[in-house]
């Protein structure tokens, strides 16, 4: 038996990362799994992968950021399926943009419609799909969203956003069995790294990989399999009684307040990560 046998699970942002993994994670678990992205041909890659391996899946090309996409969305998922039991809002993009004084508008706007915008837009129209039967909601945060990122201030907003976000909507819910939590990843080995600092195989690249060897407690960047499994236990009754949460998975990096040692004896603690 799977933990989510019988449960109809959304997720948003399915195409790529942590998406991705999740989506492959709770059709392991028997969820039937509505994988939605903006991506197209990589949303169906997802959604082939999951049936080659015997799961349930079905694609649907939505913009979060925008509220006609969200509502027809919601109106098909109403007349397939009646109810749902998951929701998982995992879309989300960033880009560095400078000081505040230097930071683009235009990129403001657009992580705030996407991040923050799109995580209460799909709350907003697919709660009535949960509120017969209750379920779990997650919101994909950032550990960025309890502290801070150079010139990133719009990314930053928007996930603290989304964290507040998250415990209002676990108290206007909770009576009716609705849970809702949030995530928030650390450094996260997914295409959106790929673009904000350069592959494996660039220099840059390989430079942030490698200084995150030693910043991060574990010694390590996280793997998208490894966000999943949070999501999972969100979503599973195994967190049954886990509601208005913020769930960090980010190697430690937000356990401790500055890394002065592993600065100033930096060849010591970047041995120990080897």
């Amino acid at each position: 038996m799977g933990r989510l046998d019988q449960k109809t699970a959304v997720i948003t942002g399915a195409a790529t990362g942590i998406g991705e993994a999740t989506a492959k994670v709770f059709a392991r678990e028997g969820a039937r799994v509505i994988c939605a992205d903006i991506k197209e041909d990589d949303l169906n890659k997802t959604v082939e992968s999951i049936r080659s391996e015997g799961g349930e899946a079905e694609a649907y090309f939505v913009d979060v950021s925008k509220e006609d996409s969200v509502t027809s969305f919601a109106d098909a998922l109403k007349e397939t399926y009646g109810t749902i039991d998951i929701l998982f809002n995992n879309a989300g993009v960033d880009e560095q943009g400078g000081k505040v004084h230097e930071y683009p508008v235009e990129l403001f706007d657009r992580i705030m419609a996407v991040d923050l915008r799109g995580t209460f837009l799909c709350s907003k129209y697919l709660i009535p799909l949960m509120l017969d039967n209750g379920g779990s909601i997650i919101n994909n945060a950032s550990m960025s969203g309890s502290a801070a990122d150079l010139d990133r201030s719009g990314y930053n907003a928007a996930k603290g956003g989304i964290i507040n976000f998250t415990k209002g909507m676990a108290i206007d819910y909770a009576r009716n069995g609705i849970r809702v939590n949030s995530l928030s990843p650390g450094t996260i080995e997914t295409p959106l790294i790929d673009e904000l600092v350069g592959s494996k195989q660039e220099k840059m690249g390989q430079k942030f990989r490698e200084a995150n060897k030693w910043i991060a407690p574990l010694g390590r960047i996280g793997r998208p399999e490894e966000m999943a499994t949070v999501a999972l236990f969100l979503a599973s009754d195994d967190s049954s009684y886990v509601t208005g949460e913020d769930i960090k998975a980010d190697g430690g990096i937000m356990a401790y307040t500055w890394p002065g040692k592993m600065l100033i004896e930096d060849e010591e603690w970047k041995k120990d990560t080897e």
